[in-house]
Order: structure tokens, then sequence, then C-alpha cells
């Protein structure tokens, strides 16, 4: 990559902090992305206002038990991820948005849910000013039924399978189009658009007209719900593949596979929706750069932050760098 095109990751940036992370300290860098081993909130200090299309994370959850990747507490968590917040609605453009993957929890010693998530949520809109564009959830079958106590024990609760995803923006009309990740059409869906439908009205109230599924439009608009139904251009591993390229690379180079790693699908999905060809994608949180991985294949610039630098060089693999 020349040293004018690590430039264009930031444009109309004057010399500042900031260019020691784009020219100077990559731990990597590929096409269109630069990988940088530091502190995220340092990173995003440093960089310009509205420089930024989409900014697509999963932090460390609050979870009530301490993961080796660093995690803090659900007492601490709103309190510890607001600052980045603040500068990630900076760093936004108008048009821009911030997708968010959070974990719920459940209270320490108690068959109880969290509501820090919901905390979290009013905090980011009423605090920091971001727009709830809409909340998804990534359906997850692959999560353990935890807390063993109350779902496998004692058997009062079910396993947990779904996670939020919240889609915030800084204006409240940012850059975004369904068009982008239509699903097939049904069976039914087909045979509707070929023979269309008389005018009726619902239970509910709802008229649809004549000209309801006359038109193809190329497919059915998603759900808020990222699954296995959920169309990707990329290969589909789960996020704890064990055969995934990355995971075997990872094994034979004998490096520290990071363990709480998020499916190609959920980056993929808010990229091809809320950004264009060369916009520029970042995840603060990159960890393995999913995020990065999924940005390269689909044509957007990106910059992956994590302060783990041993995450960070086993991501290497998922680019074919050694």
């Amino acid at each position: 990559m020349t040293k004018q095109h690590l430039l264009d990751l930031a444009p109309n940036t004057p010399p500042t902090d900031w260019t020691k992370y784009v020219q100077d300290s990559p731990l990597y860098k590929t096409d269109l992305g630069i990988a940088v081993a530091a502190d995220s909130l340092d990173v995003l200090r440093s960089m310009p206002d509205a420089s930024v299309d989409l900014v697509v994370t999963s932090p460390p959850y609050a979870l009530h038990f301490k993961k080796e990747y660093g995690n803090a507490d659900q007492g601490e968590y709103i309190e510890w991820l607001l600052p980045f917040a603040r500068e990630i609605r900076r760093v936004l453009s108008d048009t821009g948005s911030f997708v968010l993957n959070v974990g719920g929890a459940w209270t320490p010693g108690k068959p109880t849910r969290s509501i820090y998530t919901y905390k979290l949520l009013v905090a980011l809109v009423e605090d920091v000013g971001l727009e709830l564009a809409q909340e998804f959830f990534w359906y997850n079958p692959a999560k353990m039924p935890v807390p063993a106590e109350w779902v496998t024990v004692r058997r009062i609760r079910v396993k947990d399978s779904v996670e939020f995803v919240w889609w915030l923006s800084k204006t409240p009309n940012p850059k975004a189009t369904n068009k982008t990740v239509l699903r097939p059409y049904s069976k039914d869906m087909i045979r509707l658009n070929k023979k269309g439908l008389q005018a009726t009205k619902r239970p509910g109230g709802h008229v649809i007209n004549e000209g309801f599924a006359k038109v193809d439009h190329g497919g059915s608009i998603p759900p808020n719900v990222i699954d296995d139904d959920t169309p990707t251009d990329l290969l589909k591993f789960g996020n704890n593949a064990a055969n995934d390229p990355y995971t075997k690379r990872c094994k034979e180079a004998g490096l520290k596979i990071h363990p709480a790693r998020f499916p190609a699908i959920l980056p993929e999905f808010f990229i091809k929706m809320l950004t264009e060809p060369h916009d520029l994608v970042v995840d603060p949180f990159a960890g393995s750069n999913t995020t990065g991985m999924v940005a390269e294949k689909l044509g957007r610039r990106w910059i992956a932050v994590d302060q783990s630098e041993e995450y960070l060089e086993a991501s290497k693999f998922r680019f074919e760098l050694e």
C-alpha cells in the first residue's frame, strides 16, 4: 500500500497524531485497510471529525465473570463504554452509522436478567446523542446453556440464544438501503409475483391493494434478525467454527485463537446495507478482525484497532498474510 493510499483512509487530515497510526504504526496493511495494535480510545481521539462511514464492533461483554480478553463488570460497563461512544459519534459522518453488538447477562446469584443492556442503550441515545435507527437481534444457537444453575440444574430457565445488535446513527437519516440485503423469495411469494392478488383487507385493518406482489424487486425485505437464513456472499462459518481457515492457521502457527469471534454475516449484512464501495469502516474492538476481512472482500476501506497485538497478529491469516 502506498503512503498516499494510507492517507486516503483519513482524507483532508492535517499532520496530527493520527498520521502516526496510518503511516508509521500499523501492525499490518492490505490493499484497503490497516490493523493497529493500540488503545482504541487513543486512536479514535486522534481521528478527524466526520471521517468515518460505519463503525461496526462487538466490545467485550459485561459478564458477571471475567474473560481472558478483558471485560468490565456490569456495574462499570456503561461508564467504561460511553467515552468510546462519544468519540465514535464525533468521527461519524452525518450519514454514518454505529452498529453495536452487545450480549445480555444474568444477575449474579439470581435467576434474573441484568438490565445493563437497556440502561446502556438509553445512555447512548440520551447522554451521547445517538439516534436508534433500529434494533436487530443475532440468533446464535451455539450459545451455551448458562447459567447452569438455573438452566441445566434447577431447570427453571431456558437457553439464551439471541444477542442485541443496535443500529445507531449520528442523525435520523443515515445512509442505508435494504435493496442490498434482500432475501430470496419464498415459493409462495414467487407464486404471488406471477399471479398477484385481489384487493383485500386484513383482520388487523391493513389494506392490501391489487398491485401487491406483482412487481419482482429481486427478493424479499429481510427481518431484523440475523440468522442462518441471512444470505451471504462469503463462506459461512459460525463464530465458534473449528475448521475455518483462520482457526486452522492459528493452530498450525501455535497462536492463540480469539475466544469471542462474531460470524462474518454480522458485519457483512450491515456493511452491505449501510455503506458503498470505498467507504470507510472502523472496528475499534477488532479482535480477530472479522470486520476488516469482510470490508476488504466487499471493497470498503477499513481500520481495525485492538489493544491485543497477539490477537491482531493472528488475524493476518484472514488475509493470507504471513
